[in-house]
């Protein structure tokens, strides 16, 4: 049984059968940015891949382990640190076309359920909120591990992918390309590498 247990019966595990090692990890967390990566990938031109991510975040877990299916998951983004490796680029996405970040600086997450999947393997749902827009996605999660670091803290450490359509958010802005398609693809992939240090 892992951190984030099940609402549902069959195959997944139930909230009822937690491990009594999870009663040590129960407690709220705090994201540490600089050993945590938010990233997203995106096809361009319909033949490469467009790899991103934010430089500037705040999160936090809470972690049940008398109950996991209650645990949580709140992320805060700020838009103007997208970054891709082209300020070009940077500055495009930062405009009008896309995330309008003077007007909508923040993308934000919060979760509204969790659930195992056997082993190491969970699924939150939350609402994903850019532009002002506010829809539910699922996160397929990978439950890393515990430690204590050699600084005395508490870790727990998450990996996750998820798969958008930017339209959904109306983030629509598109260019058609002389050989058919278009310059930048719908579907989107996102990629989280959590570590969260246990608050004291």
């Amino acid at each position: 049984m892992g951190i984030f247990g099940s609402r549902n019966s069959g195959t997944t595990a139930k909230a009822t059968d937690v491990n009594p090692d999870l009663a040590a990890l129960t407690g709220d967390y705090t994201i540490d940015p600089s050993h945590t990566s938010i990233g997203f990938v995106a096809r361009h031109a319909m033949v490469t891949n467009v790899k991103g991510k934010f430089l500037d975040f705040t999160g936090a877990l809470h972690l049940d382990g008398s109950d996991p299916s209650r645990s949580t998951a709140t992320l805060d983004v700020k838009m103007d640190s997208i970054s891709t490796g082209s300020d070009d680029r940077d500055g495009h996405l930062k405009s009008a076309d896309f995330f309008k970040t003077d007007e909508f600086p923040t993308m934000t997450f919060r979760s509204t359920e969790a659930e195992a999947l056997g082993g190491d393997d969970y699924r939150i749902t939350g609402d994903l909120s850019i532009l002002g827009v506010t829809k539910s996605i699922t996160i397929d999660l990978e439950f890393n591990g515990a430690a204590k670091d050699p600084f005395g803290n508490d870790r727990v450490g998450f990996e996750g992918k998820a798969e958008i359509l930017r339209s959904e958010w109306g983030l629509t802005w598109n260019a058609a390309l002389e050989t058919g398609g278009v310059l930048v693809s719908d579907k989107i992939k996102l990629n989280f590498d959590i570590s969260a240090i246990k608050n004291v």
